[in-house]
């Protein structure tokens, strides 16, 4: 059963690590009461929709690792304050969706204390325990890292007990073992809790495609099946978004039983591009991973971002070249997809790992006291000596934040660039591979779209027949079209062209000159 289609699809989204983007009450921690404060600023930049980074009670910083699923961290707020952001941000159009940890649970989870108690106890089952024995006769002892995963020795010790139990990410998060009805259940409660009676529009799903153990893998897309029910029945266009970090192949049947997937093979092509300045048939590759994708949900959604909080910022992977970050934007915003934006990536902020150094505080003005400015981490490198915070590229129509924001409006006001459901992209065949080029197909009013990957100016002549794509909606860097319908791409520049008569079909690309 597919599930339902919410009645609202946001064209743009926007992630919020909740620590680290604005303060409320001075105590340097990000809040719910700050996000509230800067919604106004969020729909002015045209987000449709926030994503929250968990805000149930942890022991860490990231809250990746909850002890209660119905509470919310009181260094972020309480359940009435979430309430009151749940409204603010309907008044403004903006849905709200919750990172939803369903893989594992801290060790300081009522749930977990229960099971340490011994093989009896009725939470024992809640988890998965194995004996050393039984781990070396499976020969899972060891595994090999993955990219949402650096751990390689899974299997975890308490004093004292004879078994070990399973925490893929770290010993602090033991994995739960949904083989236990009374356990399913009690994920259908807390579903239910936060859809019915608190009104979230849906939820970002942590590490879906770990649900269980390799060795049991088989049974993620059984339990997907079970969530979607679950989901469905408590609120049946409430939004589903799962990272399912792994190649377009495996991301796919995952789309059977949810919206969306974050569509990672796309993130990291993207940045690859922007750092070798070369195209590397990623027309061809995005619609091959739709055809991928529409055998399992004809109704897919993709989500799609430059980079999130578990990766290095894609500022800084482009080692802060203007150009460049700018180049990334408008390829991101230009492309199928339901884009995801991550905090910061509106003003060029940087980061690279360890993780904490790719969430760092949001710089809202040049005051180095601000009293939104969180400071529960000294930032590396997000500083007012690195990038320019809010405050100045608001009054700067060439900045970073100006880019973003004309490309959302772009993506929200013209038809072909808002489709998110069949994704309408019709490859432009090039014979320069510092060229990247392709149609956003429409009924009406296709639009034709051309970047320049390279530092070169490039001058292009259209052919005949496309011609008639002589009016610009978008340029960066001054691009133009000059006399004879050549067009002149500057250094990272990008055009986005529209016509008005003919829909368009067999397009080649025009010669590089």
């Amino acid at each position: 059963m597919h599930p339902n289609l919410p009645k609202f699809i946001p064209k743009v989204c926007y992630e919020i690590f909740v620590r680290s983007f604005c303060d409320s009450n001075g105590d340097g921690i990000g809040d719910l009461n700050g996000i509230i404060s800067k919604l106004d600023y969020l729909a002015d930049l045209g987000i449709e929709a926030i994503w929250l980074t968990p805000i149930h009670p942890s022991p860490s910083y990231h809250k990746y690792d909850p002890v209660d699923y119905y509470g919310i961290e009181p260094e972020f707020g309480t359940i009435e304050i979430f309430k009151q952001l749940l409204t603010e941000a309907h008044n403004r159009n903006i849905v709200v969706y919750l990172d939803l940890i369903v893989n594992h649970t801290s060790t300081y989870h009522s749930w977990f204390v229960e099971a340490s108690k011994g093989p009896e106890n009725p939470f024992r089952h809640f988890y998965w325990w194995l004996s050393p024995e039984k781990i070396e006769e499976l020969g899972i002892a060891k595994r090999q890292t993955s990219d949402d995963s650096d751990e390689v020795y899974p299997w975890h010790e308490i004093p004292g007990d004879n078994e070990k139990y399973y925490g893929l990410f770290w010993k602090g998060m033991p994995d739960l073992n949904y083989d236990s009805e009374p356990l399913k259940k009690e994920l259908a409660k807390i579903i239910t809790f936060w859809l019915e009676e608190i009104g979230i529009d849906g939820f970002r799903l942590d590490a879906a495609r770990h649900i269980y153990p390799i060795w049991e893998k088989d049974k993620n897309h059984d339990f997907w099946e079970y969530f979607n029910g679950v989901v469905q029945k408590a609120k049946p266009d409430a939004y589903t978004v799962a990272e399912v970090w792994a190649e377009t192949w495996e991301v796919a049947p995952y789309l059977e039983n949810l919206n969306a997937t974050f569509h990672f093979d796309l993130s990291f092509a993207l940045q690859r591009i922007v750092i070798q300045e070369k195209d590397e048939n990623l027309i061809q590759q995005l619609l091959a991973s739709y055809s991928q994708f529409e055998v399992f949900n004809p109704d897919f959604i993709d989500a799609i971002m430059l980079t999130n909080h578990d990766q290095d910022r894609i500022g800084s992977v482009v080692g802060n070249h203007l150009g460049k970050i700018k180049l990334a934007a408008t390829l991101l915003l230009t492309l199928p997809g339901q884009p995801y934006i991550y905090y910061g990536e509106e003003i060029g902020m940087l980061g690279r790992k360890p993780d904490p150094y790719i969430r760092e505080p949001f710089l809202w003005s040049e005051n180095e006291t601000d009293p939104v400015k969180t400071n529960w981490l000294k930032a590396e490198f997000s500083t007012l000596k690195t990038i320019e915070p809010l405050s100045i590229q608001e009054n700067n129509p060439d900045s970073i934040y100006s880019h973003y924001k004309k490309l959302i409006h772009l993506r929200k006001t013209v038809p072909a660039l808002g489709q998110i459901l069949k994704p309408n992209l019709e490859e432009v065949e090039s014979l320069d591979n510092e060229i990247l080029a392709y149609v956003r197909t429409h009924e009406t009013e296709p639009v034709f779209i051309i970047h320049n990957l390279s530092s070169e100016i490039k001058k292009i002549t259209l052919p005949d027949s496309k011609l008639n794509f002589q009016e610009i909606i978008f340029s960066t860097n001054k691009s133009s079209i000059l006399e004879n319908g050549i067009l002149e791409l500057t250094s990272y520049g990008s055009l986005i062209l529209k016509e008005k008569s003919a829909p368009i079909s067999g397009i080649t690309l025009p010669t590089v000159v």
